[in-house]
């Protein structure tokens, strides 16, 4: 494909879903109660003082969480990178290792706080 300077065509829907499906598991990890629930029990077990230490957990990540975030859109609204398509499958695979590194942090911070 005209633009790739070695050759391979990958389309850039692959690397935007891979950060969409990873959004969606930190989301539902760090703000729907996955981790919460996984790390620190559900319902009648659950253990006040982990899922506070959870908590943490979930501001610390949401840093490297909103950077991605922020990565991704920009990389699709500006102009100059998404007609670039290395400098478009560099920033969304930049953004995808940082939601990596941010679910990363979730469950370290679970196994922190687990009793």
């Amino acid at each position: 494909m005209p633009g790739r300077s070695n050759g391979w065509w990958i389309s850039p829907a692959i690397p935007t879903i891979a950060n969409a499906v990873l959004a969606m598991l930190w989301g539902f990890s760090a703000l729907g109660g996955w981790g919460d629930a996984a790390f620190c029990g559900d319902a009648d077990e659950h253990d006040p003082a982990c899922g506070a230490d959870f908590d943490i957990a979930v501001r610390l990540s949401a840093g490297p969480a909103c950077l991605a975030v922020a990565i991704a859109l920009t990389a699709w609204a500006l102009p100059s990178v998404r007609r670039s398509y290395d400098r478009l499958d560099a920033l969304l695979t930049v953004a995808a290792f940082i939601w990596v590194f941010a679910e990363g942090v979730l469950f370290i911070g679970g196994l922190v706080a687990k009793p």
